[in-house]
């Protein structure tokens, strides 16, 4: 059961309008997630342009690994669909690897220790040790990298929330629980 139902395109209000649009041309159907979130064009507009900002930090595939990672945690069964689509389609990830990025781990070194420095912050909540960044920072990040991966998770987590508060209706393909796998 949802809890809001996603708006209409003559329901949207007019400040979120243009940011709906685009993610609508640019993926070709709005999301039931972005339709409910644009009920409110200050969190909306918000998280668009923080998630338009995040899209150059790291690369795609990594960016991917941490959504799904993120995703997992905090049990967002509507952003491991869509984290799991992007990850196939768009980053050309094998469903072994999007697997095994939900898992907390990658079999690229350098990925893998990026996601779990992500499954840590996101368990920790941010507390996370002095090992714990030194291991990020031997696999070649720099502290700004760290700072853009610890804001990834923000961004996921963002919207795990929202979708876990509001359950937009499913439009990506399910996923089965990586419990389960």
């Amino acid at each position: 059961m949802t809890r809001t139902i996603a708006l209409t395109p003559d329901q949207v209000p007019a400040a979120s309008k243009p940011t709906l649009d685009m993610f609508t041309k640019n993926i070709g159907f709005t999301p039931n997630m972005m339709a409910t979130f644009a009920q409110s064009p200050i969190a909306f507009n918000a998280w668009a342009t923080l998630l338009g900002s995040l899209s150059k930090a790291l690369d795609v595939k990594t960016r991917d690994s941490i959504g799904l990672v993120v995703s997992e945690i905090n049990g967002c069964n509507y952003c491991l669909t869509v984290h799991s689509y992007t990850a196939e389609h768009m980053a050309k990830m094998p469903a072994d690897e999007i697997i095994l990025a939900r898992k907390g781990h990658a079999t690229d070194l350098k990925r893998d220790a990026v996601i779990q420095f992500a499954q840590k912050v996101t368990k920790a909540r941010g507390q996370v040790s002095d090992a714990d960044i030194q291991a990020v920072r031997d696999a070649g990040y720099t502290d700004a990298n760290i700072m853009e991966i610890v804001a990834l998770v923000a961004m996921y987590s963002l919207t795990n929330f929202i979708n876990n508060v509001f359950d937009p209706e499913k439009d990506f393909p399910a996923v089965t629980p990586a419990g389960s796998i």
